[in-house]
């Protein structure tokens, strides 16, 4: 299910059996071969839970067919069109009440590097990069940093505001009137009420469900400092944007602590809230990356092979859905990640770093532009809303319906500069 409305849905998917998550009677066990459970997915098996938790944990040797299926059912759906979405980074703030064990970016106040931009500063940089060609401003920013620090109190008090929401909100008003961009906000956990003021300005929002494993929250794991972690209050915000008929994007947050099982179960709460609400429009696969300062600085990474067993359960989980994953976290071999069945590369800025990840520069457009193609699809710029979504804006009457139907081709993706 890719639309939100029947009022404003875009062109149906090809049929394919639905999964059931619920009935497991035929469970493979775990001498069973992954290449007849596979033939049995091909010829309609429902992927089950026990069966995705099999495929998962594949042997080496048994890697390429569980590849090869899920690039099948990736070729499927999204057939020879690999996207990005050319973008600018804008962390508004990295003061966050969270402290996360693998995150460079958060800061406290007074710490080396903390900052909250400026609307000049918002504005300067969404300006040049809309000069280079850019569609997307994406705004970053640690969540609610006012609940923890009086300095932040104060600093959005001098700026006129009494929240970091009610900052955002005028940052993102501020991008759409002045500039060609689309903001898109990953603003942290989010009322139903804050999710409908946001997208007055956003066509989409975005959190990371990261892992639904409460064991992350234990003292000395991942998330043990993060009260905005909880996996139900994640699960509340998709829930609240769902209700909203938000497009959303979302995904998993891999090696952090997490087991292979625990990244099936989370790929099953994503696919049920869209199966329930229609609305997410990505799926992000993405792999911790040990940083020297960070308090997880002596924990493993996870393998490629890990990678690329997540991405193609994920393909053969959530079947039509758009999944991407940062090719900047998996470089210098980043196209390895298209065989597990991918169809997108997520933002790439010609301008900015990305902050989040400091150490991991985005490719150059010309480098994945030839990868993509050598692989054999063609790399196409979107806007930070999929196509399958943009019939929600058509009637709208609004400036955020007018800009996004005049940045937007007839396929649905970035129109190309004149």
């Amino acid at each position: 299910m890719n639309a939100l409305s029947k009022s404003a849905s875009p062109s149906p998917a090809p049929e394919h059996p639905r999964t059931d998550f619920t009935r497991d009677s035929r469970a493979p066990s775990g001498e069973r071969s992954i290449s007849s459970i596979l033939s049995e997915v091909r010829d309609g098996r429902p992927v089950t839970r026990s069966l995705a938790c099999r495929l998962i944990r594949a042997a080496e040797h048994e890697l390429p067919l569980l590849l090869d299926a899920a690039a099948r059912v990736r070729d499927r759906f999204k057939p020879g069109v690999i996207t990005y979405s050319r973008k600018v980074f804008l962390p508004l703030t990295n003061l966050c009440r969270d402290y996360c064990g693998y995150c460079t970016f958060r800061r406290s106040p007074g710490e080396a590097g903390a900052h909250t931009m400026t609307p000049d500063e918002v504005l300067a940089v969404a300006t040049a990069g809309e000069k280079m060609g850019c569609t997307e401003a994406l705004f970053s920013l640690g969540d609610k940093p006012e609940l923890a620090f009086p300095e932040m109190r104060a600093d959005l008090k001098r700026l006129g505001y009494t929240s970091t929401l009610h900052y955002l909100e005028t940052m993102c008003e501020l991008v759409l009137q002045h500039t060609r961009l689309l903001p898109h906000a990953n603003p942290g956990l989010l009322s139903r009420e804050w999710v409908k003021r946001l997208t007055a300005f956003c066509p989409g929002l975005g959190l990371m469900l990261e892992t639904t494993s409460t064991a992350l929250l234990r003292p000395g794991a991942a998330h043990d400092r993060a009260l905005d972690k909880v996996p139900s209050r994640r699960i509340a915000t998709i829930a609240a944007a769902g209700q909203e008929r938000v497009p959303f994007t979302t995904g998993l947050l891999i090696g952090i602590g997490e087991t292979p099982e625990d990244r099936v179960d989370s790929l099953l709460a994503i696919h049920n809230l869209h199966q329930r609400y229609g609305h997410i429009q990505e799926v992000i696969v993405q792999n911790f990356r040990v940083k020297p300062t960070i308090p997880m600085r002596h924990s493993a990474e996870p393998s490629r092979g890990e990678m690329l067993r997540t991405i193609a359960v994920a393909r053969l989980l959530l079947q039509e859905m758009n999944i991407q994953a940062p090719p900047n976290l998996s470089a210098p071999n980043y196209e390895e990640l298209l065989s597990a069945g991918i169809n997108d590369w997520g933002g790439i800025s010609p301008l900015t770093p990305d902050f989040i990840n400091p150490e991991a520069p985005w490719p150059h457009l010309e480098d994945l532009e030839r990868r993509t193609s050598a692989a054999g699809f063609r790399l196409v710029q979107r806007l930070p809303v999929y196509p399958e979504f943009l019939p929600l804006f058509e009637n709208r009457l609004d400036l955020l319906g007018e800009k996004v139907c005049a940045a937007s081709d007839s396929g649905g993706f970035a129109k190309r500069a004149a």
